[in-house]
């Protein structure tokens, strides 16, 4: 839709975008984002530093860039996709010639004073590539083969790199991500049957594989599976964090041991309470109640932005919300299954609560690229 199509709609133009701002999902962001501080206070025992008031500078910035980015008419964005995805590929390349490298992993560009992780910022731009890419196909066309190994080029370019890193969780949500991203677009299902398939032989041949010279995994991937399947093998050393993780869910009971309370990351046992393993500190200190709490709000964020893209007759705006929808969705539920012990561990953090700079701000601007569709949708004829 061009923009004299969108204008001619009634397309709200400046002071007057505040009033179509989603408020209700801007708030859900801040309760979450406001949970996070709190966890992060109590696992730095009373202490802003060294997490809680970093976390807070970011949020306000990622607040200020979501409105920026939502101010900006989603048609500018959509112009912007392929730009954006080709960036993103060049730092993920970045990455492999002079990035960062940390906890045995090379993910980071570092830019003195910050250090950008390009993976991050690829799973919003795959969503924005293929959003616009679906957007200029005609829908007759998404199911012909020609057209279905486009898309699967886009995915598998940032996922090889991604992996290569190594970053086995991001991969996984790259390509389930983009995955999601063929289903809503009309993809015919025979497609997912083939890779579901293919999946299971590619399964199969990681565990065959194991031990040769052209084993598909790290070995300490191979690790991370067998404590998935029996923590006790390791307990004090592949399976520590997960075995730990459940003890502090466990302990959380009902309602909790209450705030600051929680033995097991005051005490240090819990590792990467400030990151990955967020949500056991939560649920120690606040139980059943406060995990079920903080799932109540993120499920929420995702009705609002369902509800905005159905309500949204453009095409790109409505893949694009239910895209980074579903991506919001793939973060916090591969992150709490991972702690419970119902996924392997693979290093995802919880969005909005975990300590982290470009997780956050990546995340703010994707929420203003739904603002963006959401306040820029026709109104009327």
């Amino acid at each position: 839709m061009s923009y004299l199509e969108y204008t001619v709609k009634r397309v709200p133009t400046g002071f007057s975008k505040l009033l179509y701002v989603n408020w209700a999902l801007v708030l859900l962001l801040c309760a979450v984002a406001g949970i996070g501080f709190m966890m992060l206070y109590s696992v730095a025992g009373g202490s802003l530093m060294p997490w809680a008031e970093p976390q807070m500078k970011r949020f306000v910035l990622g607040l200020v860039a979501m409105f920026v980015v939502a101010f900006v008419p989603i048609w500018f964005w959509r112009n912007m996709a392929a730009l954006a995805y080709g960036l993103s590929i060049c730092l993920l390349l970045g990455v492999e010639l002079f990035g960062a490298v940390g906890m045995g992993a090379q993910r980071w560009i570092d830019l003195g004073f910050f250090r950008l992780q390009p993976s991050e910022v690829t799973k919003i731009t795959l969503v924005m590539m293929l959003a616009a890419y679906y957007d200029w196909l005609d829908i007759r066309r998404v199911s012909r083969p020609e057209f279905v190994a486009i898309p699967l080029l886009l995915i598998l370019i940032p996922t090889g790199l991604v992996l290569n890193q190594p970053d086995l969780g991001t991969a996984l949500l790259l390509m389930a991500g983009g995955a999601i991203m063929m289903f809503l677009a009309g993809v015919h299902w025979l497609y997912f049957a083939v890779v579901v398939v293919l999946g299971g032989g590619l399964v199969a041949g990681v565990f065959f594989s194991r031990g040769t010279p052209w084993q598909l995994l790290k070995d300490y991937q191979y690790r991370r599976i067998d404590t998935f399947l029996d923590p006790s093998t390791d307990p004090l050393g592949a399976g520590y964090h997960i075995t730990q993780s459940k003890i502090a869910l466990g302990s959380g009971g009902w309602a909790g041991r209450g705030f600051m309370q929680g033995t097991q990351s005051r005490l240090n046992f819990l590792p990467e309470k400030h990151t990955d393993f967020i949500f056991t500190t939560l649920a120690e200190e606040f139980g059943f109640v406060g995990g079920i709490s903080l799932l109540a709000l993120y499920v929420l964020i995702i009705l609002f932005c369902v509800f905005s893209a159905l309500q949204n007759r453009d095409r790109f705006s409505s893949l694009l919300t239910l895209g980074i929808a579903s991506t919001f969705f793939l973060f916090f539920a591969l992150n709490m299954s991972m702690v419970m012990g119902l996924a392997p561990v693979v290093g995802l953090p919880l969005p909005l609560v975990s300590y982290g700079g470009s997780a956050m701000l990546v995340l703010m601007v994707a929420f203003g690229l739904v603002q963006s569709a959401h306040i820029h949708r026709p109104r009327g004829a």
